[in-house]
């Protein structure tokens, strides 16, 4: 057992394991420069940034400058979401215009308007279950999964009851119409690269 896990099993005995804790932790071990971390369910997942997720990331992101200020597009930036010890990092996350910070000056789930996750060979489970559950919960309008295996994206939207009302799934370079969301425009995917 290392030291992390140690201490997070103290902490689950006396019932005090948060996510600042466990972040707090996490800032303190060794991890490797180029990977994201993130909590989810409680667990500790570290993924390697390839090129190619990068690059499908970034496009995503140029595309909703269209939309959105700089400033309402995050990547891999933490924020808690419904659920058991959920701190996410999300792929892309765009945040309605005028959110505010909390009192102790973090994201709020309640201001994201949209999600995107781009998919990792070992955390890809993450991104289909528990993840997608969160998203659910939280009422995040619009959840898009690609799949740079598949050459597939994965879209879910309508949020109700902590599932997704509406999904639809297609190719890369096939449009992603997400002009009926709050989101209001089209993400074309014929430049995503595939692994």
């Amino acid at each position: 057992m290392t030291v992390l896990e140690d201490r997070i099993a103290m902490a689950e005995d006396s019932g005090e394991l948060t996510l600042d804790a466990m972040f707090e932790w996490l800032e303190k071990m060794p991890v490797p420069e180029g990977y994201k971390v993130e909590i989810v369910g409680g667990n500790i997942f570290m993924s390697p940034q390839r090129r190619t997720h990068w690059r499908i990331i970034f496009n995503i992101l140029k595309q909703l400058w269209a939309r959105y200020p700089e400033e309402c597009l995050m990547s891999d930036v933490r924020i808690d979401f419904p659920g058991h010890l959920n701190g996410f990092a999300s792929d892309v996350a765009a945040l309605a215009e005028g959110f505010e910070p909390d009192d102790r000056g973090r994201l709020r789930y309640q201001d994201v308007e949209f999600v995107a996750e781009v998919i990792s060979k070992d955390t890809r489970r993450n991104d289909y279950e528990p993840k997608k559950a969160a998203y659910a919960a939280a009422e995040v309008p619009v959840y898009l999964i690609v799949d740079p295996y598949t050459g597939r994206w994965h879209l879910h939207t309508l949020p109700k009851d902590g599932e997704y009302r509406v999904e639809a799934s297609l190719d890369f370079g096939d449009e992603i119409d997400l002009t009926g969301t709050a989101v209001g425009l089209v993400l074309k995917t014929d430049e995503f690269p595939r692994d």
